[in-house]
């Protein structure tokens, strides 16, 4: 006896909804049917062809397929970092916490000789690389939502090119799908690049904005150890001077409370500003070969989906560019400041600035992936400028900058500092030819910050 009203097999088969008809094939597929090379399909993604990441990544697209949503997932992102971190992760040991307790005391207090900007509220803390990735994933991932629906169809039509012929009839009906399988795949891609970054990142506040949910003064002490390695440079001096200029990040954000969501919201603003063009994807797709996703790859981490900026976008970039280098300028002055007595304290403050300057590894693999970058081009005039307010006006007029958006330095004030000088007020500081002449040989002269070698032993 049949349950089916007397309908045949016949009438089953034409009454099956095509979405579903694909839906299934797909799945077949991702489990090893029809030929399919899962290898090819992480190449697509941009991700190594290590077989646990492609087995992850099939995973995902089976996951995907019984979505309704876009398949970009915050915490796909952050699960397959925290996977990349675990090869060499390490746990944070009680002598370190300990040892980093007393790092942080230290800094606070020769901080307090060198800033007006009050202590922190709360307890600086220790960090592992799997921590960082839970607590800065959220933010990393509203930067690069607005631009994962654009890339998830540059990265459908990839998938496509990968369907057996008698399966591209159904793509027109199903393209839903398909994108949810396109952006649990660039989730997979920004999970890589966090985790990459983890492996990279020093500090909470080594990014230059906030990105992590609890904002308090953050060191990952094996990340510090690896940016120690090679120098000759005593292990403590590394750790105090990381800890000063953690502290004093932290601290200005404490302050001015205004700055973190100004920041945050003017990056956010310009991410979705961010619109693939189609045509360019099109170009672009008829000069990839689809059986070569190292082509693929390359094109996802060159920025080559991300088009050229708009006027707009070139002016909001420029002013985040600002914001950066006076919130940087501001820690490199008050961190040298206050590590005068360390040996190697300028020589450190040499590397930070260069190393702010050119970025990691994975900061630019974000930004090509995002269309962002996240530099302070001009560190060092900000550097500058701050410290020329600082000797005109002393540290209390030089910190109050930071109180009202509207009393913070402009662009224009980085480029022509002495005129900042001059309208907070002349007090008893020379404002003459003599101090124009040494501001511009202060800029001019990148000595003057102090020298350090690109990598390597720093010596006496």
């Amino acid at each position: 006896m049949s349950d089916n009203n007397g309908r045949g097999p016949e009438d089953d088969d034409a009454q099956k909804d095509p979405a579903e008809e694909l839906r299934e094939a797909l799945r077949n597929m991702l489990h090893g049917g029809q030929g399919f090379d899962a290898s090819k399909l992480a190449g697509v993604a941009g991700l190594p062809g290590d077989p646990a990441l492609v087995q992850q990544l099939v995973a995902q697209m089976q996951r995907a397929l019984m979505q309704d949503g876009k398949g970009f997932s915050t915490d796909t992102a952050a699960e397959h970092a925290k996977q990349i971190v675990s090869q060499g992760h390490r746990e944070v040991s009680d002598e370190e916490k300990t040892r980093y307790e007393h790092t942080f005391r230290l800094a606070e207090l020769w901080l307090a000789e060198a800033t007006t900007i009050g202590e922190l509220v709360e307890t600086p803390r220790t960090m592992t690389r799997r921590e960082w990735v839970g607590e800065s994933a959220p933010t990393w991932a509203s930067l690069a939502e607005p631009v994962a629906d654009s890339i998830a169809d540059a990265l459908m039509r990839a998938l496509t090119e990968q369907l057996p012929d008698e399966m591209l009839g159904m793509v027109g009906q199903s393209n839903t799908m398909l994108r949810n399988i396109g952006g649990a795949m660039f989730s997979m891609q920004l999970g890589q690049v966090i985790g990459d970054l983890a492996k990279e990142v020093i500090s909470g506040g080594d990014i230059g904005m906030p990105v992590l949910t609890r904002r308090r003064a953050t060191l990952i002490p094996q990340n510090v150890d690896a940016f120690g390695e090679g120098l000759d440079i005593p292990a403590s001096e590394v750790e105090l001077y990381l800890a000063v200029r953690e502290v004093a990040h932290a601290r200005l954000f404490q302050h001015a409370k205004w700055l973190p969501l100004h920041l945050t919201s003017q990056v956010i603003e310009f991410a979705h500003g961010i619109q693939i063009d189609v045509r360019a994807i099109d170009d672009l797709a008829s000069q990839i070969d689809p059986s070569s996703p190292e082509q693929i790859r390359e094109a996802l981490s060159n920025g080559s989906f991300i088009p050229p900026r708009t006027p707009q976008q070139e002016a909001a970039l420029a002013r985040i560019e600002t914001m950066l280098a006076l919130v940087e300028g501001w820690v490199d002055v008050v961190t040298q400041e206050a590590v005068e007595r360390l040996p190697k304290g300028e020589a450190l403050g040499e590397m930070m600035r260069r190393r702010r300057a050119s970025g990691g590894p994975a900061e630019r693999a974000f930004s090509s992936l995002v269309g962002l970058e996240l530099r302070p081009r001009r560190l060092r005039e900000a550097s500058a400028m701050w410290r020329l307010v600082g000797e005109a006006h002393g540290v209390e007029e030089r910190d109050k900058l930071w109180q009202h958006f509207d009393g913070l330095p402009t662009s224009d004030d980085i480029d022509n500092p002495m005129e900042l000088v001059r309208r907070i007020g002349v007090s008893d500081f020379n404002v003459g030819d003599e101090m124009d002449a040494a501001l511009e040989s202060l800029l001019n002269d990148p000595s003057s910050f102090g020298e350090a070698p690109e990598g390597g032993s720093i010596k006496e």
